[in-house]
């Protein structure tokens, strides 16, 4: 009983205020969890938030514009959320410069082409990540600072 009264706090304690954006989703923010629960209020996002990560449905529909995610248009707001919700996910896979959530990203920044956006990352992984406790606002200024000093890349959503 006492590892789920944990495991329930620790959801509650997920930073959800980026999501409270809509009139059709609640503080879980879009996906599955959103389309069975809609924007109910109380613990119920919790449900909401982990129908949203065990089927990858958020990260589906932010790139797609599916599951009530059709008001992310891209650019760094929808990034920065995007940033914090994936935040252990795309760092393993900014470590191996390739991966679906750097495809993702690549996609909500407007990036024309993942892999060198993901290799451009990955070589900078450093400076992005200079110590595991880093503020997930620090982290995605200095993505979107990287991206932004690589001339070669065309991210067209940076700004």
């Amino acid at each position: 009983m006492r590892k789920m009264s944990v495991i329930v706090a620790a959801l509650m304690l997920c930073g959800t205020a980026a999501f409270a954006v809509s009139d059709r989703y609640g503080t879980a923010g879009c996906g599955l969890g959103s389309l069975a629960f809609g924007n109910q209020k109380g613990p119920i996002q919790i449900i909401a938030a982990t129908l949203n990560s065990l089927f990858g449905s958020q990260t589906f529909g932010i790139t797609t514009g599916t599951s009530n995610c059709a008001e992310t248009g891209g650019g760094l707001s929808s990034a920065r959320v995007f940033i914090e919700t994936n935040r252990e996910a795309l760092t393993k896979d900014i470590a191996r410069g390739q991966g679906e959530t750097v495809k993702n990203l690549a996609t909500l920044v407007g990036c024309s082409d993942a892999g060198a956006m993901g290799a451009t990352l990955q070589k900078n992984f450093g400076t992005i990540f200079p110590k595991a406790s880093t503020p997930v606002d620090q982290v995605s200024d200095s993505i979107f600072s990287t991206l932004k000093a690589e001339k070669s890349l065309t991210c067209d959503k940076l700004s």
